[in-house]
């Protein structure tokens, strides 16, 4: 029996480079060489498995692509594991197939989304090649959630899936280093659905018939999809969580859908504008790369900064890391509407046990150097009634953000008083043409040089 190619393992090994499978395929001209490219397939093949299999699962990584001249995509060296789950992922059945989901992160495009036995994963329309970069291991998601999308006139939802590794701020060291050893983490996968049923063959695959019991909705499809497929994985510590209106809801009315009621309030991370989401298991900011979670028990403190008459801003502690030198991140989201704080400080703050470290030793020197600086910009002495007044600050019963707000009303006050101290109604009297200003005009001989506006308001006078 004549030597053939063992065209499945070399289709796998070799499935993101068609040209080296096309070079194998046209050299394979003899028994002897179908035997050596066989024998290096399964090589290959059974090397990276061993390395796959071994490795923990907080260390897949996805895969990182390059382009050459010709317009092909290929792997950077270093992405064996990642090109095998995408292999693995392709090998095999799918289960379950749900046409035309808007994907946002990573790519932003329509892809349809396919569930194995181990892998979630997005390809195109017609092809059955998983799209790179958006293969995932049931047993790598650590986080998901489901969440409402601001600021749309029709009712949307977002399904947000966070590997391990992927939602947590990263420093520039870090981000160096991943870069340098191509072991960046997979990214957030956030896709997109109506408030809809489903149309009709949207839905294929072996598992369509057990889904179609909840299937009238997107909603019910994706919970009860998502739900099965993490437990059949064996991953239980993974929950789908919804935003709760009664843990957490912003008081300000949504301009598209008034009667409802938000679960986010606006915040700006940097110059980006986003979402922040104050959830049972952490505080989500979205829906802008890079994806930020706060889990609960990563949170060690909450602090109120910048506060103004209309915004103020919060600063979320993270605890210290081994990779971080022992120190733990401050993360600050700003710009948030003041009506909200209340129900952050009391219905999650306070609710979950996070600490208030507004008034921690490095901040409250902050606010005594700007506290110092106004008493002498109006004349007061510091020294101990500057102590007394912070000390008092202490033992008023107020939070930081009411105290900033009174004493910013009484800066505004202060200088309405300055603005009244300064006005003179002399000099507006004088223009009005009074009796004693016109004699000392008529004595000084300066009663026929009066320019229009003076007659005018003379004669106002006589009126």
């Amino acid at each position: 029996m004549a030597a053939k190619l063992d065209s499945q393992t070399l289709g796998l090994v070799f499935q993101s480079r068609p040209d080296i499978l096309k070079g194998i395929q046209e050299a394979a001209d003899s028994p002897a060489r179908i035997d050596l490219f066989n024998n290096i397939a399964s090589f290959v093949y059974e090397r990276i498995a061993n390395d796959t299999s071994e490795e923990p699962a907080t260390k897949r990584r996805r895969v990182e692509t390059t382009t050459s001249s010709n317009g092909a995509t290929h792997p950077i060296a270093g992405s064996q594991a990642a090109v095998l789950g995408a292999d693995a992922a392709a090998a095999e059945t799918v289960l379950l197939e749900i046409k035309d989901i808007s994907i946002s992160i990573p790519q932003r495009k329509k892809y349809d989304l396919c569930f194995t036995k181990n892998f979630l994963y997005a390809r195109a329309s017609g092809s059955p090649v998983p799209v790179q970069g958006i293969v995932y291991p049931w047993t790598d998601i650590e986080h998901a959630f489901y969440l409402p999308v601001p600021e749309k006139s029709q009712v949307q939802h977002n399904y947000v899936l966070l590997p391990r590794g992927s939602y947590l701020p990263t420093s520039k060291q870090q981000d160096a280093q991943q870069h340098a050893t191509q072991q960046a983490p997979l990214e957030p996968l956030v896709f997109t659905i109506p408030f809809t049923a489903p149309k009709p063959g949207t839905i294929t695959g072996p598992s369509a018939a057990a889904a179609a019991p909840v299937s009238d909705s997107y909603a019910t499809l994706f919970h009860w999809a998502l739900t099965m497929s993490l437990r059949a994985a064996g991953n239980t510590s993974c929950e789908l969580v919804s935003s709760d209106p009664k843990i957490f809801h912003s008081v300000a009315r949504q301009a598209y859908r008034p009667q409802e009621k938000a679960v986010h309030v606006k915040a700006f991370r940097g110059s980006k504008d986003g979402y922040l989401f104050f959830l049972p298991t952490g505080i989500l900011w979205g829906f802008k790369k890079p994806l930020l979670f706060l889990p609960l028990d990563k949170i060690v403190a909450v602090s109120y900064t910048s506060v103004l008459q209309r915004t103020f801003n919060i600063v979320v502690e993270l605890e210290a890391t081994e990779k971080e030198g022992g120190e733990g991140q401050e993360i600050e989201f700003s710009m948030l509407d003041q009506e909200d704080y209340a129900g952050i400080d009391q219905s999650y703050v306070r609710r979950h046990g996070l600490a208030d470290r507004s008034m921690a030793e490095q901040r409250k020197a902050k606010k005594q150097l700007a506290e110092n600086a106004k008493k002498g910009a109006n004349g007061e002495e510091g020294g101990e009634g500057a102590e007394g007044g912070a000390a008092g600050a202490e033992d008023d019963g107020l939070t930081e953000l009411e105290r900033a707000q009174r004493e910013e009303e009484q800066r505004l006050q202060d200088e309405e008083d300055e603005e009244e101290e300064d006005y003179d109604p002399g000099s507006d009297g004088e223009s009005e043409g009074s009796g004693s200003s016109s004699e000392e005009d008529d004595e000084d001989g300066e009663g026929e040089g009066d320019d229009d506006e003076d007659m005018g308001e003379g004669l106002g006078d006589e009126e």
